[in-house]
């Protein structure tokens, strides 16, 4: 029931918010206040922690920092060293927001192109949206900039530390919210064998030869498959990338650590899901902006073939930080 009460709660709120209409501001901007904050608002020299989703007017989301579970950190700079600053420009808005402040912001882009001497964007048609929501306004005032910065790399390691903390719970809500029962190695990764394939298990050397999506755990994000229809439902698809089954040999190709033990309890013809915690995945670093810090993922594999190969070769990890389960979908 409490449940039931938070959702409808959230969409009667997103309903009046659609409802407001937009106020005009400087340089053709539009904006609206969905909830402002009791504080000051943002000046010169101050810094902004927020979460942003920018999208266009076609519905397509350029940036979501939700998705990667941590705020964005944007200095508000002096016009003067703006290249094309102009009033109503993404700058000028942080200058319009204080903590606690949730607003929508529509810049014209007619306007942008006119006073930027740039091109307009080919991804949209009149406007791009930016929703915020300031999470923490740190005030320069007096302070050296080596105070503020230690005052916002402080906040930062808080948080940073709260997301390594929920690892746990997220994995967890995985597992319950998909009704699972996985088995669990000594290294944290856990398993479910969907259909038992037949013969030897693949080994450090044999060559597996097989299809895969990547998911979030958190969110059931998907950031990666070899499946074109997938790709393209998920909205995850590049003309870039030749999708056919991947090759990947056991202990010789740069995969993740969860990777390389996964594939070793597989048998030709198995179908299985791994959940895959960070410590054995992408770390505190994460990948390419579309895996976040202590990031627990899921993989859904199908093992098409396992190609013997030699023995002596020692499993390379993967460097903190770099996406090599597969080749990157963009």
């Amino acid at each position: 029931m409490k449940k039931s009460i938070l959702f409808l709660t959230a969409v009667a709120a997103l309903a009046m918010t659609a409802c407001q209409s937009f106020k005009k501001g400087d340089g053709g901007l539009e904006y609206k206040f969905i909830e402002e904050g009791s504080g000051e608002k943002a000046t010169t020299g101050d810094v902004l922690a927020f979460n942003l989703i920018v999208a266009t007017d076609r519905d397509s989301i350029l940036a979501n920092t939700y998705d990667l579970g941590l705020p964005q950190a944007q200095p508000v700079m002096p016009d003067s060293m703006l290249q094309g600053a102009y009033p109503g420009d993404p700058n000028s808005i942080l200058r319009m927001l204080g903590e606690g402040d949730s607003a929508v912001f529509r810049i014209n882009l007619d306007t942008m192109a006119a006073r930027t001497g740039q091109p307009k964007p080919e991804f949209a048609d009149k406007y791009i949206q930016f929703t915020f929501k300031v999470e923490k306004l740190f005030k320069k005032g007096d302070l050296a900039d080596s105070v503020l910065f230690e005052q916002v790399n402080k906040y930062f390691e808080g948080e940073i530390e709260k997301i390594k903390n929920a690892e746990e719970g997220k994995i967890n809500a995985y597992i319950q919210k998909n009704k699972l029962q996985p088995k669990k190695t000594a290294s944290g990764l856990q398993y479910v064998i969907k259909e038992e394939g037949a013969g030897k298990l693949a080994a450090i050397g044999d060559t597996v030869v097989l299809n895969y999506t990547g998911s979030l755990a958190a969110n059931d994000k998907m950031f990666d498959t070899n499946n074109p229809e997938v790709a393209k439902k998920n909205d995850i698809h590049s003309p870039m990338r030749t999708y056919e089954p991947i090759r990947v040999r056991v202990g010789k190709d740069p995969v993740i650590a969860g990777w390389t033990e996964g594939l070793q309890l597989l048998k030709k013809g198995s179908k299985a899901t791994w959940i895959i915690p960070s410590s054995i995945g992408y770390g505190q670093q994460g990948s390419m902006g579309q895996i976040p810090q202590y990031a627990p993922l899921v993989f859904e594999v199908e093992v098409l073939d396992i190609i013997a190969g030699p023995k002596e070769e020692e499993a390379p990890q993967v460097p903190a930080g770099q996406f090599a389960p597969t080749t990157p979908t963009k």
